[in-house]
């Protein structure tokens, strides 16, 4: 595993009241989620990214109001003609 250093000013930890290995896990669900939102990794890569399992992750999905289900327009256009 890779470790991946970042500076960060002090006053973050405080304004948002999370202690700073609390700050750096939710940075990572922040970004699975974020990633997931965007097509960029599959469900299962981000639950991997976020440190959660894919059940956690899912809930972290719910959390940040993003869908479960990740369908480009033409997937699911594709998707809906197949139905028939």
């Amino acid at each position: 595993m890779q470790t991946v250093q970042i500076q960060l000013p002090d006053t973050v930890f405080s304004a948002l009241r999370k202690a700073p290995d609390e700050f750096v896990q939710e940075m990572r669900i922040a970004a699975a989620v974020k990633w997931y939102e965007l097509g960029e990794v599959s469900q299962g890569k981000a639950a991997e990214v976020a440190g959660l399992s894919r059940s956690d992750f899912i809930s972290a999905l719910t959390r940040y109001k993003v869908s479960v289900l990740q369908y480009t327009d033409e997937e699911l256009a594709q998707e809906l003609l197949n139905a028939d």
